[in-house]
């Protein structure tokens, strides 16, 4: 065996050059995205970004996107959320013998179609928007989610703040378009400011649970709120 056939057998990892006028942060964000395994996945089986296995890993541990489920995504670009939920609740309605859910993802901005997934633009802030939702869905939701992020200010507190404050928001619209028994996962961040979220989901729903899936970077402070068992 040569020194470069062992070599070729293992994953090598790339290296960015720091090009002119590209900060080292970027640098070194665009290295991580480069060697992430999970943003590989996401290129080799077809999702919109490697977002798509935290959705995924969540429902294979508390299964709430079955065939049949009605689903709202807040927030649904760039669409990897709802490219894993389509199969997951028969929304294409492939699965012979089983229930066709639907999904309706909203976005501020237009994303691009996904085969069996019903999309709009749509600031869920707006008034009326719980609404809207409910004509388009045709009655209400068995499962609201959010992977929803506010723009980073560089201020870890402040970014702490907005998050929380936008995940209580998705909670609020949630509280008024889910079934009895439905299900709220929405990302938080780690930081003490959701302690009145947490409060707020213990009284609506049975079961609350804060999980950090094994998608998330270890060295993020996200983690997904689930809250089951919507008492209405």
């Amino acid at each position: 065996m040569t020194a470069n056939s062992g070599r070729g057998q293992r994953e090598l990892r790339q290296k960015v050059k720091t090009a002119r006028g590209r900060k080292l942060s970027s640098t070194r964000w665009l290295e991580r995205q480069l060697n992430d395994p999970y943003v590989q996945r996401a290129k080799r089986e077809g999702y919109r970004g490697r977002a798509a296995y935290k959705i995924l890993e969540l429902d294979d541990r508390f299964r709430f996107l079955v065939p049949g489920a009605r689903v709202v995504d807040l927030g649904c670009a760039p669409g990897g959320w709802c490219q894993v939920a389509v199969p997951r609740i028969n929304a294409l309605g492939e699965k012979s013998g089983k229930a066709q859910g639907r999904i309706i993802g909203v976005d501020l901005k237009e994303v691009e179609p996904i085969a069996g997934a019903e999309l709009h633009v749509l600031d869920f802030l707006d008034e009326g928007a719980d609404e809207k939702i409910k004509v388009w869905l045709g009655g209400r939701a068995d499962v609201v989610m959010s992977d929803m992020a506010a723009s980073a200010s560089g201020h870890k507190q402040t970014d702490h703040l907005r998050i929380v404050a936008l995940c209580e928001a998705a909670a609020e619209l949630a509280f008024d378009v889910l079934e009895p028994g439905g299900t709220f996962v929405a990302k938080v961040l780690a930081g003490g400011a959701e302690a009145g979220l947490q409060t707020q989901l213990k009284q609506r729903f049975e079961k609350v649970v804060n999980v950090k899936p094994p998608a998330s970077r270890a060295d993020s402070s996200e983690k997904f709120v689930v809250a089951t068992g919507f008492r209405g």
